[in-house]
């Protein structure tokens, strides 16, 4: 350290409490960590909010912790002081023990407050509100609705709100439901506490600072602490699923259990069918093998118990366990160092990446991934882009973004999040009584989630809600919650914002195993858990499945929508294609896939013709767009020119390329005329939505008025702009 710098930390450790400096000797801590020292100017020398941005591993945490709990030390606060915001009950669980190891030698209690946790606990601290709360967003607005009298009691002197792995939250109606909490506290004791933000990883600060910051009243610092330069260790291998197999072993599966058997691991995979399927899988390899079956699962449909188990296992370094988990464990739970991460197929987000990434190369050791792709062996006629492998093109493209630019998606806000207008206008209501309808409108638009929606929309919102019956108007021409509504309010699952299913529970004996979507009739059998159960007994009324273990696998399905891809990432891949650069971290098969590809990709003409014809009257079109950028394109191509091309038939495989028929006209034509659509004409979104478009995707669209679904499927889900850009360099990514 610098002498500058050196000073600084010794500021920050001598304003630290007697028993945190007592808790760094303990630890054998030599120096403080720079985030450490940062964080702890901010906290200790300002009134400013914090976004702290620090690699994984690196002491977020305690940088937040250590500064905070010191100025409580000094000046108590009479109510709960501190709120400890996190997106899973896992991140939870596990800074609950962290943290009471901690203030062991102090006089702040902890709480955690989430579906699975003690109810004696709640009402203790419902009875003295003391210390630290840590909750998660859906029981924070369980408390807003329900204890709405007792909000000055609980909070009267809540000095911090500490929101953990930020990024995941940040823009999302989750996070805007948190942020409107917060400041639904603030309105109430009459002032914002300060906030601190944590990630690991975010792309442009200043956005995530903005974002916080709005509806506070306080400046936001940023402490955005620059990776050391790390060696990361990574493969990537490549396998015909048709030709592969031997033994009857799916070898792209046994790749994945050789990878990480006799390791402390994580096998990560972005769905829950992939999930129960991979583990289901690991479980028979180990038995054929003969040895022993040390794999876990990990997701958000099984049971606190199984979840809680896969935990406890991961972190015992003696056991060598392995979890077959889906983003549940991509956060910040302390797993302590693990041994490799194993990638089934490639994540969506270069953060998502970089996520999973970091939960190995723990404590001064490299981080490792391997990533396994299983791709089916193309059918003889097989169109050439469906001979790409574009999963593993979309890995390439991720680690390079990162390596080359530091590049991490930025945070997207919705213009019109009504749904979640509509969820906290219930909530305000039904926590206030009754409230006159500029009272309720003032509340709810003072919310900064609301800042972009004209007064005039959620007037029709309103009306809306009160023809529906969900919301209706006193004689006195005052505002309550329905009957409709209260149907809606009255019900658990209405503190979670996002959309959930009618699930049915599902239990062996005694023992919680987790939910599936729709009941199995008596004597089938499903997957959960990574096992096999057979159906004995259905109790409908009361949402109940009663089954007995069996042995096998099956895949499972829950309904669920794909992640969005940044455009960033589908411009990447048509460079990997383009240029003739070798990967270091890709195997020998995969290299030559990759190889293979580049020959597909030059000798079919894609990388210099956006769009050919593949036989026929069918083309397909190489946009180079990401989810929201092919979405638009594909509602330009069937509103604006399938009546003078003939165009039809318009569907995409992911955001990789658009296939379609058309009857008149040329790709050249084609192009000049999106060229000259977006030169000339003045593009209003709404007249690109019809009655065909599906525009209901958010928890309470259907009670939301469709001309105003159909405003926010215009403004939220098109990008006329990066798409206009697009079609005026006609595609050559300029």
């Amino acid at each position: 350290m610098g002498a500058d710098l050196n000073e600084k930390a010794l500021g920050v450790f001598k304003r630290y409490a007697t028993y945190i400096q007592n808790y760094i000797y303990k630890n054998g801590w030599s120096q403080l960590r720079l985030s450490q020292i940062e964080a702890g100017d901010v906290v200790f020398n300002t009134e400013s909010n914090l976004v702290l941005l620090s690699s994984t591993a690196s002491g977020k945490t305690e940088a937040a912790l250590f500064p905070v709990l010191s100025i409580l030390e000094m000046q108590p606060s009479s109510t709960i002081s501190v709120l400890y915001i996190a997106p899973t009950k896992a991140l939870i669980n596990d800074q609950f023990d962290r943290l009471s190891d901690l203030l062991l030698e102090s006089s702040v209690p902890v709480t955690k407050w989430h579906g699975d946790a003690s109810v004696n606990a709640k009402n203790k601290l419902l009875n003295n509100p003391q210390g630290i709360l840590q909750i998660t967003p859906e029981s924070l607005e369980s408390i807003l609705v329900n204890r709405s009298s007792d909000i000055i009691r609980l909070f009267g002197d809540l000095r911090f709100v500490i929101f953990d792995e930020i990024h995941t939250m940040m823009g999302s109606d989750r996070g805007c439901q948190v942020k409107c909490c917060i400041e639904r506290i603030a309105q109430k004791i009459g002032y914002c506490p300060r906030i601190i933000a944590l990630s690991a990883t975010m792309g442009r600060a200043e956005l995530a600072a903005d974002w916080i910051g709005r509806g506070t009243g306080r400046d936001t610092a940023v402490v955005d602490i620059p990776s050391d330069d790390v060696h990361w260790r990574l493969l990537c291998e490549h396998f015909f699923v048709d030709t592969d197999s031997k033994n009857g072993i799916d070898a792209g599966y046994e790749f994945v259990h050789s990878s990480c058997y006799n390791k402390r691991a994580i096998v990560f995979s972005n769905s829950r069918e992939e999930t129960e399927l991979v583990c289901a899988t690991m479980h028979q390899i180990c038995k054929k093998k003969g040895t022993e079956d040390r794999f876990y699962i990990h997701h958000g449909n099984l049971s606190a118990a199984i979840r809680e188990d896969t935990e406890r296992a991961i972190k015992d370094e003696d056991k060598k366990a392995v979890a077959c988990a889906t983003v549940t464990l991509e956060l910040g739970v302390d797993i302590g160092k693990l041994e490799r991460i194993v990638n089934v197929e490639s994540p969506n987000t270069v953060s998502g990446f970089l996520q999973r990434l970091g939960r190995s190369g723990r404590r001064d050791a490299s981080p490792e991934m391997v990533a396994v792709f299983r791709e089916t062996t193309p059918l003889p006629y097989a169109p050439f882009y469906e001979l790409l492998p574009w999963h593993l093109l979309q890995m390439i493209a991720i680690i390079q973004l990162y390596l080359e630019s530091r590049f991490i998606e930025p945070l997207y806000e919705k213009k019109f999040p009504l749904s979640l207008m509509l969820h906290q206008t219930l909530s305000i209501l039904a926590s206030s009584g009754e409230l006159t309808p500029a009272s309720l409108a003032k509340k709810v638009l003072s919310l900064s989630a609301f800042s972009h929606v004209p007064r005039e929309v959620y007037k029709e919102l309103l009306i809306g809600l009160i023809k529906n019956g969900i919301i209706e108007q006193t004689d006195e021409k005052t505002l309550i919650v329905g009957v409709k509504g209260e149907t809606i309010t009255n019900n658990f699952k209405f503190y979670a914002v996002f959309q959930d299913s009618e699930d049915y529970s599902v239990k062996c004996a005694s023992e919680e195993i987790g939910t599936i979507s729709s009941p199995v009739p008596v004597g089938e059998r499903f997957a959960l858990a990574g096992r096999v159960w057979e159906v004995k007994e259905l109790d409908i009324s009361h949402r109940l499945i009663y089954v007995e273990r069996v042995e096998g696998k099956m895949e499972i399905s829950w309904p669920g929508a794909a992640g969005v891809i940044h455009t960033r990432i589908l411009e990447r891949i048509r460079q990997i294609l383009c240029e003739n650069k070798d990967y270091r971290y890709l195997s020998s098969k995969a290299a030559e896939r990759i190889e293979a590809a580049r020959n597909i990709a030059r000798n079919s003409g894609m990388l210099t013709r956006p769009i050919l014809c593949v036989g026929g009257v069918n083309y397909v079109i190489f946009p180079w767009l990401g989810t929201v950028g092919v979405r638009t394109l594909k509602k330009v191509l069937r509103t604006r020119c399938s009546e003078a091309f003939g165009i039809s038939s318009v569907s995409s495989e992911s955001c990789y390329y658009i296939t379609f028929k058309m009857e008149k006209g040329t790709p050249d034509t084609l192009l000049d005329y999106l060229c000259r659509l977006f030169s000339n004409e003045t593009i209003d979104p709404e007249s690109y939505v019809d009655s065909n478009d599906l525009v209901a995707f958010e928890k309470y669209d259907k009670y939301i008025p469709q001309n105003l679904l159909n405003k926010a499927f215009a403004h939220d889900r098109l990008d006329f702009v990066e798409v206009g850009q697009r079609c005026r360099s006609k595609f050559k990514n300029e």
